[in-house]
């Protein structure tokens, strides 16, 4: 014999989630309005919400640098940051970084066109938040030797290896070297 109890009807109401939030966000200077809901980090606001996909989804866990930006200057990863709590900052993504030259036309950051002269890519997938680090690096200003530029680089995977050149194209914009007439 099998004895077989019915559980009670649950009069418990599910819990609901919380309301959406109307975030501000200022990014590669022009300021967005989102609505979000609290949990939603920088990193998938600024892909999934403003189709801004030059920031990239590595880790997802702030280990391999994919997904870095500049939040005022200085370099986070956006994984690991609440889109809502970067409300009255000023963040650039890769996408922000180019600016216009004497002329007026588009002209890559210095960084942007290091990489391609040094050839500091393959894949390509981690270059925009090895680029945005190396201007948060530079700004910062604490890099002085190649193997400082390593040391504050370590936290940007390059699962291909162009590391090397990587510190050499850092290095060419931190230490220009006068044209050979």
């Amino acid at each position: 014999m099998t004895l077989t109890a019915k559980a009670a009807p649950s009069t418990k109401q599910p819990p609901s989630l919380p309301a959406m939030h109307t975030v501000k966000l200022t990014v590669n200077g022009i300021e967005t309005e989102l609505q979000l809901a609290p949990w939603t980090s920088l990193l998938d606001a600024l892909r999934e919400y403003m189709h801004l996909t030059g920031t990239k989804k590595g880790c997802d866990h702030g280990q391999c640098g994919a997904c870095t930006v500049l939040v005022n200057g200085k370099r986070i990863n956006a994984c690991l940051t609440l889109a809502i709590m970067q409300e009255g900052n000023e963040i650039t993504t890769i996408e922000g970084l180019a600016r216009k030259d004497a002329d007026g036309k588009d002209g890559l950051h210095p960084i942007q066109q290091a990489f391609m002269d040094h050839d500091a890519f393959q894949c390509g997938y981690c270059t925009p938040g090895q680029i945005c680090s190396a201007v948060g690096m530079m700004n910062e200003g604490h890099a002085r030797t190649a193997d400082d530029i390593r040391e504050l680089m370590s936290g940007n995977i390059c699962r291909c290896g162009a590391y090397t050149n990587i510190v050499d194209a850092i290095q060419s914009v931190m230490n220009p070297q006068p044209d050979a007439a």
